[in-house]
């Protein structure tokens, strides 16, 4: 059987399974919230930089959770929209796909471009320890301006009507301002996000472009947003802000955030 083999392990998140789950242990004490997200934003970071905060954002999904995981992240490599449908091995086993719904979306398989994309896999193993009997659906968004992302919210909304299920949260994976000066990120970072309270994506890609913010991912952002829009999300919540530089002591950092798409 094919699957898809870790590529960042032992880069971005332990190799080893009994130190990765004693990691996941302590980033998820005390994130346990009284929420029940259709959506989050989770940051790709290395763990010991954005670990937190993503596992802040996961802890708005109930643990009991065993539906599926449409898990929309950006390729940095420049490739196109696609989606994979085959397993991904973490380090804590295998996650299997959604085949049904993979095969019911309007997306072409590519397993190539998934092969070395840290955005997705870096999402895996918070899932597959809190969520062990999840499924997931990853899909990898190359354009992202405010139209492309409406056409794959569209598909993926178009999927979940034609295997009428309701077990379906989505996730995007999104780092925010890189490498500037930490007052500048938290500032043009939360002014961005700030536009996701009411869920407004238009203003959210007018602020991203006014204050030019080298946010990564924030078409699968935009993605999710209409995605639980249509499915009857009302507000976004920021979780928990972080940046680089709490953990680095750098002057210039990479801003992470927690949201919750209800």
């Amino acid at each position: 059987m094919k699957i898809r083999a870790c590529a960042v392990a032992g880069m971005f998140y332990p190799r080893d399974p009994h130190h990765l789950e004693q990691l996941l242990e302590k980033m998820f004490r005390g994130k346990d919230t009284d929420l029940n997200a259709m959506g989050v934003v989770s940051p790709h970071a290395g763990y010991p930089y954005s670990g937190e905060v993503a596992a802040s954002a996961f802890g708005t999904v109930p643990a009991g959770f065993s539906g599926t995981f449409i898990v929309i992240g950006p390729s940095h490599r420049g490739y196109q929209t696609c989606v994979s449908q085959i397993p991904w091995e973490t380090p804590l086993g295998i996650i299997d796909t959604d085949t049904e719904l993979s095969s019911s979306i309007d997306l072409e398989a590519d397993e190539i471009s998934h092969k070395d994309e840290h955005s997705l896999e870096v999402q895996m193993p918070f899932i597959k320890y809190r969520f062990p009997r999840a499924r997931i659906l990853p899909i990898l968004m190359g354009n992202q301006d405010f139209k492309a992302a409406e056409i794959l919210a569209g598909k993926v909304l178009d999927a979940i009507h034609r295997v009428k299920r309701d077990d379906i949260r989505l996730v995007a994976s999104s780092d925010f301002s890189h490498y500037v000066p930490v007052t500048t990120a938290r500032e043009n970072d939360c002014y961005a996000i700030d536009a996701l309270s009411k869920l407004n994506l238009p203003e959210f890609y007018r602020r991203i472009a006014t204050r030019r913010i080298s946010a990564c991912g924030y078409g699968p952002i935009a993605a999710v947003v209409h995605i639980c829009m249509e499915r009857g999300a009302r507000t976004g919540r920021l979780i928990r802000y972080a940046t680089s530089g709490d953990v680095t002591g750098d002057p210039d950092v990479v801003g992470y955030a927690a949201i919750a798409v209800m």
